[in-house]
């Protein structure tokens, strides 16, 4: 059968990405089951995702906003946005991305590896130090289970839209502020939610230091910002050795279905405090780490789609997750004015906010706002304590979450 250079090019001009806009575009009008907006966005949907795909682009390389996870993130999502069928074949369940997605994000792999290096990375020692500053990573997690249930009390607004039980579940997590976490329960409970959620959870990690001062300081009078602490006392290597381990038996016997999340977090801080597999240790800290994070970030993106980004879901997504945020920073803050209250040695209940698990972004907004109220009042070390406690509690939370909804 011989083809003509007619029908060849016109082979050709069928396969363009025009062409499939153009098509996309007139099965949207032709379907008559929806109409005004929804029939906008599906005749135009990939146009928009690929301009707010390039955006977050933007606000990784120009604003450095996580530009480690949100540059592969809308990277990602500028390959799923591609016409069909070349967008399907890339991010598609056959598609090189949708292969990644379904052994690393589906299964749970990216986000414990991940962990691992962030254990490696963590060190403990700021809490244990000081133990009571667990509460203020405790406290911070109010704006996980907050979020939660404003999430299912919007189901007389949202009507069809409404989100269940696990989606609001998904949603709450944001306000761990902890990319992995949110991406690992997200995963297990609503993974079509996946892409809106760690864009939202990786853009507000990045807003940290606009988020929080303004709560920290509405929640603070001056005189409690300029609050100074005592010196941290020094922790003993064996301390810090068997910290990881009391961790992970108390998770084996309260919560075992945190022990993925904590397990992955101790082995990597043990690999770190033990100081005789140091080969192991500089591994997850950089190259097992970035090559996961590329693969994370990419897979991700696969799941910004215009069918799956541009819902009214997804406006929610966004407003529960500033939300969330706000509420975990006002949680922390007000709990460590409790615990003022209720003892003679004062703490500066700035470093209360840095009981979200944003390491160590949230430590160092914390020390910042103590520093404007008082040149003098280094905080950094005092609001690792709740920072890392933040981290095990959003952990914990996840391990709530998933035994609860799953």
């Amino acid at each position: 059968m011989t083809i003509s250079i007619t029908e060849g090019l016109q082979t050709l001009w069928d396969s363009t990405g025009i062409m499939g806009f153009i098509h996309s575009a007139q099965n949207a009008f032709a379907n008559s089951e929806v109409s005004g907006v929804e029939q906008i966005l599906e005749a135009h949907g990939q146009w928009i995702m690929i301009i707010i795909c390039l955006f977050l682009l933007w606000l990784g390389i120009k604003k450095q906003f996580e530009p480690l996870l949100l540059v592969p993130i809308a990277f990602g999502g500028l390959l799923s946005n591609i016409p069909m069928p070349l967008g399907e074949e890339i991010a598609g369940p056959n598609g090189f991305l949708g292969i990644i997605f379904e052994a690393g994000i589906h299964k749970g792999l990216f986000p414990l590896i991940i962990f691992m290096g962030v254990g490696a990375m963590t060190d403990f020692g700021p809490l244990i130090a000081n133990p009571k500053m667990a509460l203020l990573g405790g406290a911070a997690q109010f704006g996980i289970f907050g979020a939660l249930l404003l999430a299912l009390a919007l189901a007389p607004i949202m009507g069809d839209s409404a989100f269940t039980l696990q989606q609001a579940a998904s949603i709450g997590i944001i306000g761990g502020a902890d990319g992995p976490t949110s991406i690992y329960v997200t995963s297990k409970l609503a993974e079509e939610l996946l892409g809106p959620i760690a864009v939202a959870a990786y853009s507000y990690m990045a807003l940290v230091p606009v988020i929080q001062p303004p709560i920290m300081k509405l929640f603070t009078t001056k005189a409690e910002r300029e609050i100074k602490m005592e010196q941290l006392r020094e922790v003993s290597k064996r301390e810090k050795i068997v910290f990881p381990l009391v961790i992970l038996l108390l998770c084996v016997i309260l919560l075992p279905s945190a022990c993925p999340l904590l397990g992955a977090l101790c082995f990597g801080n043990l690999c770190k405090e033990c100081g005789v597999v140091e080969r192991l240790s500089d591994t997850l800290q950089n190259a097992l780490i970035n090559i996961v994070t590329i693969f994370l970030g990419l897979s991700v993106g696969s799941k910004l789609s215009a069918a799956q980004f541009l819902t009214v879901q997804t406006l929610f997504i966004l407003l529960l997750g500033v939300l969330a945020f706000s509420l975990a920073t006002a949680a922390g803050v007000c709990m460590a004015k409790l615990m003022n209250a209720c003892s003679k040695k004062k703490i500066n209940p700035l470093i209360g906010a840095a009981g979200v698990s944003a390491v160590p972004m949230a430590a160092r907004v914390a020390n910042k706002v103590g520093l404007e109220a008082n040149p003098q009042n280094f905080l950094l070390m005092h609001a690792m304590g709740p920072n890392v406690s933040g981290v095990i509690g959003s952990a914990v939370a996840a391990g709530v979450l998933l035994a609860l909804c799953h």
